[in-house]
């Protein structure tokens, strides 16, 4: 957003921008991260003084604005001094008389370099021509494959601006929202953001269809009473049983968001009052060993599920292997008698700040980074491997990106029950190259169940299939039509 023009600050305005600093602070301090407690009060001197005078279209101070961007990266993300320093000084180069060679003097090359990257995807993404969105996503690309805290600030950023958003104009707000429901809340999921993936989708939502927002909303708020009635006859009684099982845990309810349950509306043709899984019940446990982690929460199932009907197509088991992007728990929905469906969800309280935090979570569980490290390593790669072709068409870039970034994951199956997560709308020979090059380049179909089907076959979540290999065959220019993911055809075109 661009600053109005200068102005000095009142001394309220002087006091809110000590207080925002204050809770910033307090925040920080109250982390697990090393204390840098200098640096950052020495990246806030620096900004207040450089946006000195600066004002948002608002009104308001705009270093409340760089203020607010860095408890979003501490408090709700759980990053730490760096992700801090450069979500502080996000704002300088575009809104201030300072440089990038003035962060470098003053912080070092690592944050200056961050900075920068943030910097170069300031302005909007969704323009009139593919080839600038296919530009500025490219843009965006090569910051997160350079350092993934770029694209945090940004997220961090965005954030700020959409809870903000009323101030706007109506173009600017249509603008803003379509980026977020389309570019950053899918790049949320990727990340495990799952909390911030909500809030962009719903904040998103109410600005492009406030119509159907309110409508969702009207609805839930007529039905709060009866939910808490069917909530409260199922918590209590299951409270009672795992505390009298010696298991500590908090149980709380999850209302659906408004935008996936006005999508689940839409998808399925179905009234607000037929959708069943507008809330779930969440099951956190509380444990020492991560050994005992995944029978606990088998424990907990088994317990929860007696004299209940258990639903045989609603169990989803992400507990020994993992979403692609970190996420792990056991959901389960079941029913007492002819009562109404409810899920639940088991998680451990470290997979809950997993779920929440994505990524950001590895630095409360140092024990844990490696892991976490290999699948963001994970998603990088499949960054790095789009941008290999050094001149996309731009139509084609978008395309690429909308399959294996921002398209939704699904699961497939190996006959050794290995799990292989790739894009939705993923063909047997994407499955093939994930598996292994080899594999892929020796494809030439696969077995799902009892049914032959060609390498182009797309692929559906759940599904065991068996590749089918012949020793001669070779990668051909009509196998690019057959595959969707930039691995597989990356490397088809470097067979051929």
């Amino acid at each position: 957003m661009n600053e109005s023009a200068s102005r000095a600050f009142s001394p309220d305005e002087e006091r809110t921008i000590d207080l925002a600093y204050e809770e910033l602070l307090r925040s920080y301090v109250g982390s697990r991260h090393r204390r840098k407690v200098e640096l950052v009060g020495k990246a806030f001197r620096f900004a207040r003084t450089a946006h000195e005078g600066c004002r948002r279209n608002d009104g308001s101070p705009y270093i409340l604005h760089a203020l607010a961007v860095a408890l979003i990266c501490s408090r709700e993300l759980g990053l730490g001094s760096t992700t801090i320093v450069c979500a502080l000084l996000h704002d300088i180069e575009e809104h201030s008389d300072r440089s990038i060679a003035d962060i470098e003097a003053n912080f070092g090359r690592r944050i200056s370099s961050i900075v920068s990257g943030i910097t170069k995807l300031s302005g909007g993404i969704f323009g009139h021509a593919a080839e600038t969105q296919a530009m500025k996503l490219r843009d965006m690309m090569m910051s997160m494959s350079t350092d993934v805290r770029v694209i945090l600030v940004k997220m961090a950023d965005r954030m700020h601006n959409l809870r903000n958003i009323s101030t706007q104009r109506p173009e600017r707000r249509r603008r803003v929202a379509r980026e977020s429901l389309y570019v950053y809340a899918p790049l949320a999921e990727r990340l495990g953001l799952f909390s911030m993936k909500s809030e962009f989708e719903d904040l998103a939502f109410r600005c492009e269809n406030p119509e159907g927002y309110d409508m969702v909303c009207r609805k839930l708020e007529q039905s709060v009473d009866e939910r808490q009635r069917i909530v409260d006859s199922f918590v209590e009684p299951l409270r009672v049983r795992l505390e009298a099982e010696g298991i500590r845990c908090e149980i709380k309810a999850r209302v659906k968001s408004v935008y996936s349950i006005f999508r689940k509306m839409q998808k399925k043709g179905i009234p607000f009052e037929e959708v069943y899984d507008v809330y779930a019940v969440r099951v956190i446990f509380e444990n020492d060993d991560d050994s005992l982690e995944e029978p606990l929460a088998r424990r907990i199932a088994d317990i929860i599920s007696e004299g209940r009907e258990l639903h045989p197509d609603r169990t989803r088991d992400w507990l020994h292997t993992p979403k692609a992007n970190g996420y792990r728990a056991l959901h389960i929905t079941l029913r007492r008698g002819s009562g109404r469906w409810t899920e639940v969800q088991i998680r451990s309280r470290k997979m809950d700040d997993i779920a929440e935090l994505g990524y950001a979570a590895h630095w409360k569980y140092k024990d844990g980074v490696q892991t976490d490290t290999e699948r963001l390593d994970h998603l990088v790669n499949s960054v790095k491997e789009i941008l290999a072709n050094p001149q996309p068409n731009a139509v084609d870039f978008l395309d690429t990106l909308r399959f294996n970034i921002f398209a939704k994951q699904i699961y497939v199956f190996t006959p050794d029950g290995d799990l292989i997560g790739v894009p939705s709308g993923a063909t047997v020979l994407d499955m093939a190259y994930a598996a292994g090059d080899w594999l892929g380049d020796h494809c030439i179909g696969g077995k799902i169940g009892r049914r032959l089907v060609g390498p182009e076959h797309t692929l559906e979540s759940g599904d065991l299939v068996e590749i089918i290999t012949v020793g001669c065959v070779a990668p051909e220019e009509s196998w690019l039509a057959k595959c969707v993911t930039a691995h597989a055809r990356n490397i088809i075109k470097s067979r051929l």
